[in-house]
């Protein structure tokens, strides 16, 4: 057994192999065809923790064993708050295709949004993890890639700490520009049955403990109590941070590929290179259930429209 940078291995097969300087590690001696037993399932979530994003290669499974391999990490939700398409036999599945955002949103798109975010923050409960897997990757272009909020925070200049741990932000389908038409289905959708959570700008993660830098430019449209203006210009420094190359990795896909990763402590960035190409991207997606976020005082996030998103 080679175990390198992760003792959350110990006593199993596996190996974590770091592959960026703030986030992400690749898990080799895994086969996600089938249920892991109760250690490895320990080591795989001590090092989600650790590394933020686990990259799995080689993992042709279908729907079922996506779902089973889901329940193992945690309570699977359904597949999104606004999904109506996904598979009947499967209703945790959602379905991230090129082909079908184009008709959802009256643009041409790779996914519901083409800016940093981290997966429905707008809910009371964003999802815990998120488990994507790639069945149709193209040829070219179509790369994903994760930051470190954890290390966006810890890296701020102690004042701004400071000034930051205090506020909290509104999150909302969108954020501040949504990408989709005006009209569209999903227009129609985020305003019938809009989603608007107020969050703590720096969340604490209830496992680890860390400080997370908590706001993304997919869903945070606003830092409570501040003026447009003044709330515009900290958002565009705090989305810098965040995003700053220092702290992401880039994944390229192939059929078969699979990513998870920890969804209270990352942002990610679907791709926009494809948007102009005659190509087709094809993955599933499944999230797990999720705690409401509490931040630095102690006070949880606040609901102003829109329920819990629980699992199974």
């Amino acid at each position: 057994m080679t175990v390198i940078d992760s003792p959350s291995a110990v006593d199993t097969d596996l190996e974590f192999l770091p592959v960026a300087g703030y986030i992400g590690a690749e898990v080799r001696n895994i086969d996600l065809s089938q249920p892991l037993p109760p250690e490895q399932v320990r080591a795989v979530t001590d090092a989600l923790h650790r590394h933020k994003v686990l990259f799995f290669r080689d993992q042709h499974i279908g729907h079922a064993e996506h779902v089973a391999f889901s329940r193992q990490l945690g309570r699977v939700t359904s597949s999104h708050p606004y999904d109506d398409d996904a598979p009947t036999e499967f209703p945790e599945i959602l379905a991230v295709d090129n082909r079908e955002y184009e008709r959802k949103f009256g643009i041409k798109a790779a996914s519901y949004t083409n800016e940093w975010h981290t997966d429905v923050s707008a809910l009371i409960n964003p999802p815990a993890i998120t488990v994507l897997r790639a069945h149709i990757a193209p040829k070219r272009g179509g790369d994903t890639s994760w930051a470190n909020l954890a290390a966006a925070y810890a890296n701020l200049p102690e004042s701004l700490k400071e000034f930051v741990d205090g506020l909290r932000a509104e999150h909302r389908f969108g954020g501040r520009r949504p990408i989709w038409a005006p009209g569209s289905s999903y227009a129609k959708k985020t305003q019938d049955n809009p989603l608007v959570t107020e969050h703590p700008v720096v969340r604490v993660h209830p496992v680890t403990g860390e400080k997370i830098l908590f706001v993304n430019p997919g869903f945070t449209s606003r830092i409570v109590g501040l003026s447009a203006k003044q709330s515009d210009a900290l958002l565009d420094l705090l989305f810098d941070e965040v995003t700053n190359p220092a702290y992401t990795v880039r994944f390229r896909w192939f059929d078969g590929s699979i990513a998870v990763w920890d969804n209270r402590a990352t942002a990610h960035l679907a791709p926009s290179d494809v948007n102009h190409l005659d190509i087709t991207r094809v993955l599933y997606r499944t999230t797990l259930e999720g705690d409401v976020p509490v931040g630095v005082d102690g006070n949880p996030s606040t609901a102003l429209s829109g329920d819990k998103f629980v699992g199974r």
